[in-house]
């Protein structure tokens, strides 16, 4: 049962409990009026004190679908934060008028500091570069449902993966499975953090490789997870544009990838997916997205209890 635990981190929940979120999204994807007014009467709050287009959306969207109602802010502007609130404080008193709450925050921590706090279930919407766990929901549920397992597969992630809370996420959640290989491409500037590769993965006996070159490796990818590289993350902006283009995805690079590989990307999109990758076959990044929506009725449902 997941009624009312918190999502802070992606092993908070068990292979077995997330398998179980799978499958009732599932089930909401086939059926349309699955779980519709299953949350009616409750209220769902997204503080999210950072831009977000999908995170917060998806989770509105799915809050709606499933009968209920969403209160909140889009920007740190329009709360109590601007005039020096806490945190804590913040999450106190929203815990007073909601039933769950979605967070995202720019600052590493911030979500198991709101855990700590809160009376309702609290749900990390990505806390800096570090986490963000739904979005791993959203990931793993799109592999599942393109590539029907996990076990076994190559996944390759490509472009930002030092600030890509995204991809540690992931790759952090993957290591969970049997066989898993992750293939790390990106400038030296933008490497996967050691605490991913030196701790969790080879804690866990995940394979993995590190390299610069997208092409060397890309007929060996299952999944190409592409990132952006992000401009709010970079303190110089010299760096930023020195670094923006590193990798762009173009139909003549998908020629050595393999005819059932997936695109996945957590969007959003600058330039490193060029436009005409959008008509192959194998782009999957806006499926991906719906596919956001549905786990994210699926987790909401169960921290409330209403399945």
């Amino acid at each position: 049962m997941l009624k009312g635990r918190h999502l802070v981190e992606p092993g908070n929940f068990s292979i077995e409990e997330m398998a179980g979120l799978f499958t009732l999204a599932e089930k909401i994807e086939a059926d349309p009026l699955y779980l519709r007014e299953s949350c009616r009467g409750k209220l769902l709050a997204t503080l999210f004190f950072e831009p977000s287009t999908r995170t917060r959306l998806s989770f509105e969207a799915a809050m709606l679908r499933l009968g209920g109602a969403c209160l909140g802010f889009a920007e740190p502007g329009s709360s109590s934060a601007s005039k020096g609130e806490s945190l804590a404080d913040t999450i106190r008193t929203v815990s007073c008028y909601a039933d769950a709450i979605v967070m995202r925050n720019p600052k590493e921590g911030a979500a198991m500091v709101a855990s700590r706090y809160a009376e309702v279930p609290v749900v990390n919407g990505g806390d800096g570069g570090h986490h963000h766990p739904t979005q791993t929901l959203t990931d793993l549920l799109t592999i599942r449902r393109l590539r029907g397992h996990f076990d076994g597969l190559t996944v390759g992630f490509c472009g930002d993966l030092k600030f890509g809370r995204t991809v540690h996420s992931l790759a952090k959640a993957l290591s969970r499975y049997t066989g898993i290989r992750l293939i790390f491409i990106s400038p030296p500037e933008l490497k996967v953090p050691d605490y991913i590769t030196q701790g969790i993965l080879k804690k866990a006996g995940t394979e993995y490789l590190e390299t610069d070159h997208l092409e060397k490796v890309m007929g060996d990818l299952d999944v190409l997870y592409m990132t952006r590289v992000q401009r709010e993350r970079f303190f110089n902006e010299e760096d930023y544009i020195r670094l923006k283009d590193s990798y762009i995805l173009t139909t003549e690079k998908m020629k050595a990838a393999r005819d059932d590989m997936i695109i996945l990307h957590p969007l959003p999109r600058v330039n490193e997916i060029a436009l005409e990758v959008d008509g192959d076959p194998r782009a999957a990044y806006f499926k991906q997205t719906k596919y956001g929506m549905y786990v994210r009725m699926a987790l909401l449902s169960s921290l409330l209890g209403v399945v």
